[in-house]
């Protein structure tokens, strides 16, 4: 029976639907992208630990959290910003910026979100960090796996263990902070005053971070993750990718080898084939085979070849942040050529300004003041005793405004000496109702538009409900009508 190897994995059979998994062990490395990777891995999880704990003065009766999702009060707070139910079209600019940014770097530099800012790979390589702490680099890894069990495996295992569930549980706890007021719910958590809820989300986390950077690991990256099928087919040829230079690096030879060659004249490549680009790789790719899926464009091969060329004598870069257009162009004695400016890139960075103008043009106009005008529908008008006709509405006027306001309520459009009646109004002004609404709420009024039995009454007629605030002028309207017979 035929087999094939894949990266992340073991044999694969041609009558076999699956991959057999075989357990990756990376080996540490030290290098310029593993220090990108670490600076990164520290800001992404400082930010997620510590943002729930950050105050932001909003004044009284608001909450201090700097980052928060209110569901009991309908608010997604973020610093200076306050969204109302009413204003999602916001988190879907935020979704459609989160995806062009995506397309940019992918346009840039292929996967590199997956190689350093993904989750998954954060996690994981955290997991891994701890990992090594406790069982020792590679070689001490497979060697503790291979022993057979003593005291001391099984408390390394252990201690392991429990340190892994303890980074899962803060990853779990950390985020229902974000959904409550973090110093209060961590006490509440504590002394178990918590709500079910928390406990409960907690706990998937917990398993879910657990299992995904602690086992699962590349066989996310590789069969669980959709964006390595999306991003093969956003790239084109002219993105970098982490590259095998086989213009420099065939044939490949051992070191004496390859001086000998040298020395009588002949091609010698720098590759010694020592694999080091293969051990250090989280999903166990070897890049020398070309672009592959399971790459994650982590770079942190070209820290294990730099290393390796150093001991040789040889200069960096055999693997590299490169384009196959650049390889073949060394191949035939070209000069390399680097297109980060192309039509691609361009489009991406100027929907991406649009849609960030958009959002902040439409943010900072955007009004303190709301309503909404729903006509009864049965019956939708009256015939009151004495002529009149009556019309019923509900209107619901929003103050988004940290203290209460006054608001005038009136009508445009209705017939000629329209009187208008506003349930539980007590005060008028110029014959309107003055309406109060409490700070950061939304009062629902019972409105009634009594039309006299001697106008005009159209079968229909379009009308503007308008709530003007009494000090400082601001307007808000709503279109509905007047139905007559």
């Amino acid at each position: 029976m035929k087999a094939e190897t894949v990266a992340g994995g073991g044999a694969v059979h041609e009558d076999s639907l699956y991959a057999e998994h075989k357990k990756i062990y990376p080996a540490a490395v030290q290098g310029v992208f593993r220090r990108i990777k670490w600076g990164l891995l520290i800001a992404c999880l400082g930010v997620y630990y510590l943002l729930p704990f950050v105050r932001w003065n909003r004044g009284p009766d608001a909450p201090s959290q700097a980052v928060l999702i209110d569901f009991p009060n309908r608010r997604f707070y973020f610093f200076f910003i306050e969204i109302w139910p009413q204003e999602v079209y916001y988190i879907t600019g935020l979704l459609i910026l989160a995806a062009l940014t995506l397309f940019l770097m992918n346009a840039v530099a292929g996967r590199v979100w997956c190689g350093y800012l993904c989750p998954q790979t954060v996690w994981t390589d955290l997991f891994l960090a701890v990992e090594r702490l406790v069982e020792g680099d590679r070689r001490d890894r497979i060697k503790l796996d291979q022993a057979p069990w003593s005291a001391v495996k099984f408390g390394r295992k252990v201690l392991k263990h429990a340190l892994w569930l303890g980074i899962a549980w803060w990853t779990g706890g950390a985020w229902v902070l974000y959904f409550s007021d973090a110093p209060t719910l961590v006490r509440d958590l504590l002394f178990f005053d918590a709500p079910l809820v928390a406990y409960i989300w907690i706990g998937i986390l917990t398993f879910t971070t657990y299992i995904l950077a602690g086992f699962a690991r590349e066989q996310v990256c590789i069969y669980m993750c959709p964006w390595p099928r999306i991003q093969a087919a956003l790239t084109d040829e002219w993105a970098l990718n982490v590259s095998y230079r086989v213009d420099r690096g065939e044939p490949r030879t051992s070191v004496k080898a390859a001086e000998r060659l040298r020395a009588a004249g002949q091609d010698a490549g720098d590759c010694i084939d020592c694999q080091q680009c293969v051990v250090v790789c989280p999903t166990g790719t070897d890049i020398r085979l070309g672009p592959q899926l399971s790459c994650i464009q982590c770079g942190l091969c070209i820290d294990a070849c730099n290393n390796i060329m150093d001991k040789i004598n040889r200069p960096h870069g055999l693997i590299a942040y490169d384009t196959d257009i650049n390889i073949d162009r060394r191949e035939h004695g070209k000069p390399e050529i680097y297109k980060f400016v192309r039509p691609r890139t361009i489009l991406y960075v100027a929907v991406i300004s649009i849609v960030i103008g958009i959002m902040t043009f439409v943010f900072t106009t955007r009004a303190t003041l709301g309503v909404n005008v729903l006509h009864d529908r049965s019956p939708v008008y009256v015939v009151n005793s004495d002529g009149s006709i009556r019309n019923g509405y509900t209107v619901r006027i929003l103050n988004k405004h940290r203290e209460a306001r006054d608001f005038v309520l009136s009508v445009t459009g209705a017939p000629e000496r329209t009187r208008i009646e506003a349930v539980g109004a007590t005060r008028k002004q110029d014959g309107n109702p003055i309406i109060e609404v409490g700070p950061d709420q939304s009062q629902e009024v019972r409105v009634n538009l009594i039309a006299p039995r001697d106008a005009k009454v159209e079968t229909t007629a379009p009308i503007q409900v308008v709530v003007t605030e009494t000090k400082a002028g601001e307007r808000a309207a709503a279109k509905d009508f007047f139905k007559g017979p």
